[in-house]
């Protein structure tokens, strides 16, 4: 049996985007931070996103059979801790609007309207597998990344010019 702690340490390894998944219902807007955002299929396109089996939001999903994924920039760590929190009223600190009749982030720089093609179940959460029906992306933002339990985002490791055909040669020699 794997301990909870070392499955756990271990994930913590791992790398992952963060987004704030979305839904409205009965005129309310809804959402949670999830870092379990992953490309399914590009034909169709399709995403999954893991949501806890006891979240309010999962209930939302089932019920009105859409979501949104709002896809969080570099600058964006502290939206993605409210999100994440308890907090009875998480979009009192966000700015958003109704996009596709969804709720989309004011500033995030990624945005997915998706339908729920599928419910899977996982353990303590379900998977939702989504049909994605609209993307826009502002592609100049640095993503929001979580790892090692802490905020962060990417950069490219920088770019190496091959060595230079004397270099070759020299080497190649020795």
């Amino acid at each position: 049996m794997v301990a909870e702690r070392d499955f756990k340490d271990f994930m913590a390894e791992v790398c992952t985007s963060v987004a704030v998944v979305t839904a409205l219902a009965d005129g309310l807007p809804h959402g949670t931070t999830v870092g379990s955002l992953t490309s399914l299929s590009l034909r169709p396109p399709m995403v999954t996103v893991a949501l806890g089996r006891r979240s309010h939001l999962l209930a939302v999903v089932r019920r009105t059979g859409r979501f949104g994924v709002n896809l969080l920039g570099a600058g964006q760590a502290g939206l993605a801790a409210v999100f994440a929190s308890p907090v009875a009223d998480r979009f009192a600190a966000a700015g958003w609007e109704a996009d596709d009749g969804l709720p989309r982030l004011r500033h995030a720089p990624g945005w997915l309207v998706c339908r729920t093609e599928r419910l899977v179940d996982g353990g303590d959460h379900v998977l939702v597998l989504g049909g994605v029906t609209r993307v826009a992306l502002a592609p100049s933002a640095a993503p929001l990344v979580y790892g090692r339990r802490a905020f962060g985002t990417h950069c490219a490791l920088p770019h190496h010019a091959p060595p230079s055909i004397t270099d070759q040669i020299a080497a190649f020699a020795r």
